[in-house]
């Protein structure tokens, strides 16, 4: 095998983001007969099983690596076209770029980024907001073409670099602490009503195992509140303690709405920047203003506090 039919790999492409043969046969104005010759005989070409026949069909590992590849020369053809002012095969002009960002990035330093981005040719932005363990997933089916992820282990086919660590402060509000700590906060965080991200969010528990040395981490009565301002304002009424991210914490600290709750103790989460090894001059731009925001807003790699531990994952 020498070459990957190009009318194959986009069929291929085509049943995996429409579900079935039969939507990705309408998508494509051809019979489903035609998509199903067309699979099979990338199949024989590849010697690979490429499709799990399920519904909706999922690619096997062998081909969410073909799928990428579709992606990816969908997104090189859009990319040059916009460049030669030709528009783009559905009348659209604008390069599209889908990136991965975790919710707390997303609301704390990742959006200036995007308005920095120079419009000629214009660029549009489809982000997916998932957490750490849930980008490096969508890199690897190639749903996106960069992410910001807590995960320092390159996807195939991707590049990886070091941004910086997102401290995170452990606060509730004065009236909680004044209800349910006071005490040994060891023992304390054990039992106070506690707010997460969503049943994944582990931030919580971790800080707590690093005080304790209990794997059972932080109290089961918890709260799950899945937006990043929507967490901090959660913590800020009272429901339960949590750990935010300093850039929200400290306006709310400085007015008294919050109080740190082990002075002295953060948690640091370091982020990454991963994305596909492609020549895309619009993708170039964002992961250069990326890196440049990144160093004035989160810390730099590797300079954790004395005594801080590392988080494993980010909301």
């Amino acid at each position: 095998m020498d070459e990957l039919p190009l009318d194959q790999v986009r069929t291929l492409l085509a049943v995996v983001d429409e579900g079935t043969f039969d939507a990705a046969a309408a998508a494509l104005h051809v019979t489903p007969s035609a998509v199903s010759q067309r699979v099979k005989a990338l199949e024989q070409r590849t010697g690979r099983v490429l499709l799990m026949r399920t519904k909706p069909v999922r690619a096997t590992e062998s081909g969410e690596v073909v799928v990428r590849f579709a992606r990816q020369l969908a997104r090189l053809e859009r990319d040059a076209r916009a460049e030669l002012g030709l528009g783009t095969a559905d009348g659209q002009g604008a390069v599209r770029l889908p990136i991965a960002v975790n919710a707390d990035s997303l609301a704390t330093w990742f959006l200036p980024v995007l308005s920095r981005v120079p419009q000629d040719p214009p660029v549009c932005f489809e982000l997916y907001r998932e957490d750490e363990s849930h980008t490096t997933a969508l890199l690897r089916e190639g749903q996106v073409m960069a992410a910001v992820t807590s995960s320092p282990d390159p996807v195939a086919g991707c590049t990886v670099r070091a941004l910086g660590l997102a401290r995170y402060l452990p606060v509730a509000s004065p009236g909680f602490a004044a209800r349910h700590l006071g005490g040994d906060p060891a023992v304390d965080l054990c039992e106070a009503p506690t707010i997460v991200f969503d049943r994944r969010d582990d931030l919580q528990d971790a800080f707590v195992r690093t005080l304790t040395g209990d794997p059972s981490g932080a109290s089961a009565t918890r709260h799950q509140v899945p937006t990043s301002e929507g967490f901090r304002d959660a913590v800020a009424a009272g429901l339960g303690w949590g750990l935010v991210p300093q850039p929200q914490a400290e306006p709310l600290l400085r007015t008294g709405a919050l109080v740190r709750l082990t002075p002295g103790r953060t948690l640091d989460v370091p982020l990454y920047w991963q994305q596909w090894k492609l020549d895309s001059p619009a993708l170039a731009v964002v992961a250069r203003l990326v890196a440049e925001t990144a160093r004035t807003a989160l810390l730099p790699p590797g300079r954790s506090a004395p005594g801080a531990p590392a988080g494993d994952r980010s909301r």
